[in-house]
Order: structure tokens, then C-alpha cells, then sequence
């Protein structure tokens, strides 16, 4: 379903399809390791050693958001262990005044050793409470400021991949990285890490104390950590799996959907709303099996979680029990050593959810990882040559393109088009004429060749200038939401309004803007929506003009003007084409007229050459074509 984007680029801006090129389907660019199938769907069958390279890969991603933060990090962890320690000292103050404090009051009536556990307990609880709300602060705003940088990355990042990803990474995958798949990482960093970070921290502490009151009851517990252990083991090698499938099933659900509203108009014209509704079924199908699945893992492992807890409790007071008949220990100490076993495993349940969390976190980060891995197949150049004064001269020499390997769309092709020079491109479908337009603007690189700016090779020339000298207008002109004024200065950022408006007259536009309810200052509405395509098509120039760039392709920009716009837009064409290079795609032969030159092409090679007069003269292909054209108004 065809979506079309204008880049903002500096001093123009360059309208480019979102589908895969007319010729051939691009091919995804490869990281390390690639995260889609051959076909572009995403994959969910890694093996082991992609498994732990992606893992690495995202604790590398993770551990470059948080190294700005260390202070901020340092000081979470003095708090949290604190606050932790605080927190665990509660059983043992009990078991400290049931067997001294209350022996002194009753013995001597020494009220002194109760008032002072009391006290101490009190303290104790409220500088926990306090540093726990200031742990929970202080998390929240580190988690905030990893999210903050995670979403700029991704954004920026996607932002500068070539051409190439883009056509084959669809835009629904890309909104998933930005919503769920974000979503399931600031989940993590607003609650995970705060129940395992205090979760261990307080099973570490609450076994150390345990330990500390009554070793034999620590032996009792260390034997419960066999079962424990397995059982925790079972459920990561199980869960990693499952977790990563809801992930995969989740974003093809999105894909789908956004896909579908996206295309919306397509799927009506052709009555594709059954179709999809069976297609759409099977991805949530395919979601909530797979959400199944992970509820009955956490059905199997809570019970046996909790019966290992009460077992090990079971046993601790039975064992303990015993050893207070023969006076080998005090009640206040099995006490305490009873509310220890029973709170060490209160937060295993906790760390299981925060795995649940962390599962699903880490497939999210393991595609957000993956995204930011691509680099793009056209890399800005390392020593960029300027060329602040470009004329428009372009060459190709000993081009060789292909979007796939075996599968060549512009075979050994030479051409030379003089500044200033309007020529246009004639041919069928998949014949290479926006394969060349590409090349020219440099959305792809030359497989072997090279494509020239006045000498320069596009692949050594600065970007930015690059972009000032070479602007693209494709069929269907995106339109960002705001007025109209703001979208024809895409083409020139800070434009004035005397510039806008010249503009827009130079190309027809500026009558049917006044007529628009706020004029210039109208508000397109999404997408474009309150003007009609040939109305875009004429914003589309008028920002191409107000860029004012050396070379302009136009590929297939008049395609959705009818019969009067075009007549009127002619007028424009040539005030627009005027002193500039230009190459124009058109399968409408009336555009062609104003060229200075006519190229057909077929299989990827110029087969005719020369001006409009002389090829209609002859009897090649362009004179068929424009033979049957011209029938064809009578």
C-alpha cells in the first residue's frame, strides 16, 4: 500500500516512495545479525549464539544510556541498600526485645531496653519509608532520562537510514519500535528494576540476618535453594522463548493495523475488508496463543513457588521448635527467623514478575537494538568535498545498479546531461526510469560507477550541499499537517511570506491557495486531506521553486493533474524548469514537449536519444508512442 514522505532537507525537500522501487524490491540492510526473514517478516528463530549475541548486543545498548547517569546510579544504590537494610531489620529488633527487652521488664521492671527497641524500630521504619520514596524518585527520574535518550536515538536514527531500510522495513514496524516495544522498556525501568533491585537485595539481606540469628535455620533454608534453583532455571529457558513470540505476534498485529488504516482507501476500493478481517484474526489468533502460553508458565511456576516458601517455613519452625524444648533457642529468635523464611521468598514472586517484565523488555530492546545497528547503504562521505556553486552538469559513467545481486536494473550506463538542460525520460513500466531519478538524487548508490555533480562524485560531495543543489518530486506529494504556507517552505526554512506567495504564483498554485477558507494560512489537515491530489502536486512544485535548487527531477509529477491543471501547471513547468537542470519522468507526452531532449529507455538502456521534434520525425519508439498519444485525444 503506497505511502509517500517529503524529507525536509536542508534548502529543499524531496518527496520519495515508502514502497519498494517499481523495478526491483530492495533488499534489507544487514547488521551483525538481522532480525527480519527473507521475505521481511520479523524473526522470532534465533538460534543460541544469535540469542546471546543479541542479548549482549542490547546490554551494550543499555549500558550506553545509563553510563551519562553513573552518579545518579551510585547514589540509587547507596539509598536502595539503605533503605533495604532498614527494612529487614524489623524481625530482628522483635526477637531482640521478646528475649532481652522483655525479660528485663518483667525481671526488674526495666522498662529502659523496651522503650529504646520500640524507639529504635520506629526510626527505623521511618527513615525506610523515607529513603524508599526517595529511591522511587530518583529511579523514576533515571528511568525518564534512559527513555528520553532511547527515543531521540531511534528517532534520529531511523531518520538517516537510507532509502533502502525504509522500503523494507514498513512503517508499521517502525511505529511498533516507537510504542510497544518502548513501552515494554519504560514498563521495566518504572517498576522492574525496583522490584530486583530491592527484591535480591532483600532476599541477600534477609538470608544474611537469618544466618546471623540462627545458623542452624540458615542450613534449612540453603537446602530449600535446590528446588528453588531448578525451579527458577525451568522458567527462564522457558519464558525467553514465549516472551519473545508476544513480542513478534504483538508488533505483526500492529503492523497489520496500521497497514490496513493506513491503506484504507485501497482496502475499500477493492473490498479487501474480509480479507483482512481473516488476516487480522490470525495475527491476534497467533498473539493470544502466545499470551496463553505465558500465563500457564506463571500457572506452573507461583504454585510451586509458594509451596517451596511454605515448606521451607514449615520446616524452619518444626526444626526450631525442637531446639526451643531442649533450650538451644529462644521463642523471640525463632520468631524472627520464622518471619525471615517466610519474607525470603515473598520477593521470588516479585523477581518472577519482574522477569515477565524483563522478557518482554528485552525482545523489545533486542529490535530496538537491531534498528539502531543498520547503517545506512548511502553513508555520508568521511572527507566531504564541497561544491557551494553547483552549475547542474550530471554524468553517469559506467553505471552499475542493481537492488538485488543477479538482478541488474541499469546495465553499464553511461549518459551526460549539460547544465541547465531539461531532458525527459520515456519508457515502460520497469524500464529503469526511476532507478536513474534515484541514482541522481542519491536515495541509492551506484552498484559499480559513478553518478557526478559537476565533476564531484555524489558519494564525496557534502551532503548538505548535495541536498541544495538536487531536489525530487515524485507523483504524490506529502503534505505535513499545518498551514499551506508552512508546508511550500519546507523548501526553503525562514522563508518570508513575499517569497512564499511569489512562489506559488511562479507555478499556478497561489490562485487556488486564496480560494482555500484562511488562504495561505489554511490548515492542510492530515495529510493533505483538504485539497485534491493536483492541488498537492501544485504545493509540491511551489516548494521545489521556493528551494530553488540546480537540478529538479520530476517522476511522474504531473501523473495526478487532470486535463485543465495540467494546462495550467505547463505554464509553471517551464517558469520552474528555467535556468536549472532538470529531468522529468512522464508517461504524458504533453509534459515532454517542453524538454530539451527525449531518452527512452528500455531494460535499463537509453535506446533513443535526441530532441522531442526530431524523435516524433522518426520512426523509433518515441514517434510510436506519440503517434498512439495523439490518437488518443481525438
Amino acid at each position: 500500500m503506497s505511502q509517500q514522505t517529503d524529507q525536509n532537507l536542508p534548502g529543499g525537500t524531496a518527496s520519495v516512495p515508502q514502497d519498494a522501487p517499481d523495478e526491483q524490491s530492495a533488499a534489507p540492510v544487514t547488521a551483525s545479525i538481522t532480525t527480519l526473514g527473507v521475505r521481511g517478516e520479523e524473526r522470532e528463530d534465533f538460534t543460541k549464539a544469535e540469542s546471546k549475541r543479541l542479548r549482549r548486543r542490547s546490554l551494550a545498548l543499555l549500558g550506553s544510556l545509563a553510563a551519562p547517569l553513573k552518579l545518579r546510579l551510585v547514589l540509587l544504590g547507596i539509598v536502595v541498600v539503605v533503605s533495604t537494610a532498614g527494612t529487614v531489620a524489623g524481625p530482628a529488633l522483635i526477637a531482640w526485645g521478646i528475649d532481652n527487652a522483655l525479660p528485663a521488664v518483667l525481671d526488674r521492671n526495666d522498662w529502659v531496653p523496651a522503650f529504646g527497641v520500640v524507639a529504635t524500630y520506629i526510626v527505623v521504619a521511618i527513615l525506610g519509608a523515607v529513603l524508599t520514596a526517595w529511591y522511587t524518585v530518583l529511579a523514576a527520574r533515571i528511568s525518564q532520562a534512559i527513555l528520553f535518550d532511547l527515543r531521540k536515538r531511534v528517532f534520529l536514527h531511523t531518520q538517516r537510514l537510507s532509502l533502502e531500510f525504509h522500503e523494507t522495513y514498513t512503517s508499521g514496524r517502525i511505529i511498533s519500535r516507537q510504542t510497544s516495544d518502548l513501552d515494554s522498556i519504560r514498563e521495566l525501568l518504572d517498576s522492574g528494576l525496583n522490584q530486583l533491585i530491592q527484591g535480591v537485595l532483600y532476599m541477600v539481606f534477609t538470608a544474611v540476618a537469618l544466618v546471623a540469628l540462627d545458623p542452624t535455620s540458615g542450613l534449612v533454608l540453603a537446602v530449600s535453594l535446590v528446588p528453588l534453583w531448578f525451579l527458577i532455571r525451568w522458567f527462564q529457558s522457558n519464558s525467553q522463548t514465549l516472551f519473545r513470540a508476544t513480542r513478534v505476534t504483538s508488533a505483526r498485529v500492529i503492523v497489520h493495523f496500521v497497514e490496513t488504516m493506513t491503506g484504507i482507501r485501497a482496502v475499500q476500493a477493492f473490498r479487501k475488508e474480509s480479507r483482512n478481517r481473516d488476516e487480522y484474526g490470525g495475527f491476534v489468533e497467533d498473539y493470544r496463543v502466545a499470551n496463553t502460553k505465558v500465563f500457564n508458565l506463571f500457572g506452573t511456576f507461583d504454585p510451586v513457588l509458594v509451596l517451596i516458601g511454605n515448606a521451607t517455613l514449615a520446616a524452619v519452625v518444626i526444626v526450631g521448635g525442637f531446639r526451643i524444648v531442649d533450650g538451644s533457642l529462644e521463642v523471640g529468635a525463632l520468631l524472627a527467623v520464622a518471619l525471615y523464611a517466610k519474607r525470603f521468598f515473598d520477593p521470588a514472586q516479585e523477581l518472577a514478575m519482574f522477569y515477565n517484565g524483563y522478557q518482554s523488555a528485552s525482545a523489545a530492546m533486542e529490535k530496538i537494538s537491531g534498528v539502531l545497528e543498520e547503517r545506512p547503504s548511502v553513508p555520508d562521505p568521511a572527507k566531504p568535498t564541497r561544491l557551494a556553486d553547483a552549475t547542474g552538469k550530471m554524468d553517469f559513467d559506467d553505471v552499475v545498479f542493481a537492488y538485488n545481486k543477479g538482478k541488474v536494473v541499469l546495465p553499464e550506463f553511461d549518459l551526460h546531461i549539460p547544465a541547465g538542460q531539461t531532458i525527459a525520460l520515456v519508457g515502460s513500466t520497469g524500464a529503469g526510469k526511476s532507478t536513474l531519478a534515484k541514482l541522481m538524487a542519491r536515495f541509492y548508490d551506484p552498484s559499480q560507477g559513478s553518478v557526478k555533480l559537476d565533476g564531484v562524485d555524489l558519494r564525496e560531495l557534502d551532503t548538505k550541499d548535495m541536498r541544495r543543489a538536487i531536489v525530487m518530486v515524485t507523483q504524490e506529494a506529502y503534505l505535513f499537517s499545518g498551514t499551506v504556507a508552512d508546508n511550500i517552505a519546507l523548501g526553503k526554512p525562514g522563508a518570508s511570506r513575499a517569497e512564499i506567495e511569489a512562489s506559488a504564483k511562479a507555478v499556478g498554485a497561489h490562485e487556488f491557495i486564496m480560494a482555500l477558507p484562511d488562504g495561505y494560512d489554511t490548515d492542510v489537515n492530515k495529510r493533505g486531506g483538504r485539497v485534491s491530489a493536483g492541488q498537492r502536486q501544485l504545493l509540491s512544485f511551489a516548494r521545489a521553486f521556493i528551494a530553488d535548487p540546480k537540478v529538479l527531477i520530476l517522476d511522474e509529477a504531473t501523473a495526478s493533474l487532470d486535463i485543465p491543471s495540467e494546462r495550467l501547471v505547463q505554464e509553471g513547468l517551464e517558469t520552474l524548469l528555467a535556468d536549472r537542470t532538470a529531468v522529468i519522468i512522464a508517461h504524458r507526452l504533453s509534459t515532454v514537449a517542453i524538454a530539451h531532449r527525449v531518452l527512452v529507455m528500455e531494460y535499463g538502456r537509453i535506446v533513443e536519444d535526441g530532441t522531442p521534434d526530431d524523435l516524433i520525425a522518426g520512426t523509433g519508439r518515441f514517434a510510436q508512442l506519440h503517434a498512439a498519444w495523439r490518437d488518443s485525444l481525438v
